[in-house]
C-alpha cells in the first residue's frame, strides 16, 4: 500500500509508514508544498497512492468521491501537536491491515475510526 501524507503531518509519518512495510511520500518531498487540493488528489491518483490528511475538505464525498482514490484518510484529532499526531498515527496503524482503505473515505477519530 502507498501513501502520500499532506503538508498539515508531520514528515515522520512517512517513516513510520515505511517502518511498518508501506510505501509513504511526503508533499514536501515532491515539492507540493502549498498546493492546492485538486492538484494533490490527483498527483495521488497518478501515483495510485492513499491520502493521509488533516484537511477536512478531503472528507466531502461530493467532491473527493472514496470510489474515484486509492483511499483518503482523514485525521479529526483533538490534539496537532507533533507527538500526538505520531501516537494517534501509531494507534492507527493496525487497523490498515483489518479494514479496506481503497476506494473508501476513513475519517479516523479517537476511538474508533469510521468508514465511508
Amino acid at each position: 500500500m502507498k501513501f502520500k501524507i499532506d503538508e498539515n503531518l508531520p514528515i515522520e509519518f512517512a517513516d513510520i509508514l515505511k517502518n511498518n512495510g508501506y510505501e509513504a511520500s511526503t508533499i514536501y518531498s515532491e515539492a507540493l508544498k502549498g498546493a492546492k487540493d485538486t492538484i494533490v488528489i490527483s498527483v495521488c491518483q497518478r501515483e495510485e497512492r492513499a491520502l493521509i490528511t488533516l484537511d477536512l475538505d478531503f472528507a466531502d464525498i461530493q467532491t473527493y468521491p472514496p470510489q474515484d482514490h486509492k483511499g483518503i484518510i482523514v485525521l479529526r484529532v483533538s490534539k496537532q501537536d507533533k507527538p500526538y499526531l505520531i501516537l494517534f498515527l501509531e494507534k492507527i496503524l493496525p487497523a490498515l491491515s483489518q479494514y479496506p482503505l481503497e476506494g473508501h473515505l476513513w475519517i479516523a477519530e479517537e476511538g474508533k475510526i469510521r468508514i465511508r
